[in-house]
């Protein structure tokens, strides 16, 4: 297979930031791929990461400040930004984010940002309220209109103890991203590819009320949906997100949320939706059964036995297959547990999906509440494809490439 970054000129900008120590891993990865890697650093990186380093692995000088040896010396930010075929900032503290988006340049990483001519990939890192914080997500949005390609955040345990969006991506995933882009340009392919496309996916869980305060529900996260959702208008779709009870959200506001609760309100949301699509991705995991009976007040406890009954909820999946028209694509989800791809294969069949994208909760790191997943897509040509255990949000651009060249 080609490698689209072999010979590339890389400027690698480090910023201060916990997860600056990747900046190691990444560098190597990058000269694993032939790439010529030059590193900037901000001051408050050298706290977390020395500059003698990161010269070892890229063999080259770490530039860290404007002038050299007294002023004898020199590092011209125009020059470096037209010596490179891409700027990459891995990771960007929230500080430089904002500095990059508001024009300031007092220091050598920055003022080599506003000197780029080439494309420039922005790999965030910073604590959960940080990376929501709204001054933040404007900031993005900003580098987004611009030109800027954003490297999608990981999910997970932070270095303050708490756990949600804003890790650093890891550096395999964003070696990957690169990768994408150049295979992209050099196909002669730079628009998006699902430009035009109209795209909805539902993701999380479905919470079935019992009663006021408890209900049925399962242990997705949402998070595998909304990863297909970036990576969807990533690739230029309109994407709308029938989303599910979760704390997670997508971090690109040109995506319409759709917050839902109960398995009937995520079909009437699905349902009234599809006609209008070209692309469904069905990731949620709906409720199979619904309480016949919801109690408006608490149930207390009387007997040492309590009895629901429950009935079978709308088949979402089902239901779009039946009305699916020759110009729609179809795509669905198989969490099993045993005979995994007999029972994949006959769920693609009985519900007339164009591929099912199969995962098991056999395989360690996939499945509900990991950041990781490991797939097995089955499509309709009978075509089969193992993936190995990546990030979710890796498997989502596997996912989306999948549908793109093959359907």
């Amino acid at each position: 297979m080609s490698n689209s970054l072999s010979g590339k000129k890389i400027l690698l900008g480090v910023c201060g930031s916990i997860a600056a120590y990747k900046a190691a891993i990444l560098t190597r990865l990058l000269v694993k791929q032939n790439v010529e890697v030059q590193i900037l650093m901000t001051k408050s990186a050298t706290h977390f990461i020395t500059p003698l380093t990161l010269s070892t692995l890229s063999k080259r000088k770490v530039i860290s400040r404007f002038f050299e040896d007294g002023h004898k010396q020199w590092n011209n930010h125009v020059e470096l930004g037209l010596w490179a075929d891409a700027m990459l900032i891995a990771p960007a503290s929230g500080s430089t984010i904002a500095r990059l988006a508001t024009g300031m340049c007092n220091d050598v990483l920055a003022a080599t940002y506003l000197s780029a001519r080439c494309p420039v990939f922005v790999a965030p890192a910073m604590d959960l309220d940080m990376w929501q914080h709204p001054a933040t997500q404007r900031n993005i949005d900003y580098l987004k209109e611009v030109g800027n390609q954003i490297v999608p955040v990981g999910d997970g345990e932070l270095a303050s103890g708490l756990s949600g969006p804003g890790r650093l991506a890891e550096p395999e995933d964003i070696v990957q991203f690169l990768q994408q882009f150049f295979d992209k340009q050099d196909s002669g392919n730079e628009q998006p590819t699902l430009e035009g496309e109209t795209v909805i996916i539902t993701a999380g869980p479905t919470y079935e009320p019992i009663d006021p305060v408890r209900f049925i529900g399962n242990r997705s996260s949402g998070r595998m949906g909304i990863a297909l959702a970036e990576e969807a208008a990533r690739q230029g779709a309109k994407v709308s997100l029938v989303l599910g009870p979760t704390d997670l959200r997508p971090t690109n506001s040109a995506i319409e949320v759709v917050p839902v609760q109960t398995a009937q309100q995520m079909y009437e949301a699905t349902v009234a939706r599809f006609p209008s699509a070209t692309i469904g991705i069905l990731a949620a995991a709906v409720a199979d059964y619904t309480p016949v009976e919801t109690s408006d007040v608490k149930i207390k406890k009387k007997t040492s036995d309590l009895v629901l009954q429950l009935t079978k909820t709308k088949d979402i999946l089902a239901h779009l297959g039946s009305i699916k028209k020759e110009n729609q694509r179809l795509v669905g989800f198989a969490l099993e547990t045993n005979n995994e791809e007999e029972n994949a294969q006959k769920k693609l069949v009985k519900k007339n999906l164009d591929f099912i994208v199969l995962n098991s909760l056999r395989n360690k790191g996939a499945g509900f509440r990991h950041t990781t997943n490991q797939i097995t897509i089955l499509d309709r040509h009978n075509n089969k494809s193992h993936y190995e255990l990546k990030s979710k949000e890796a498997v989502a651009t596997d996912i989306i490439q999948y549908l793109i060249t093959h359907f």
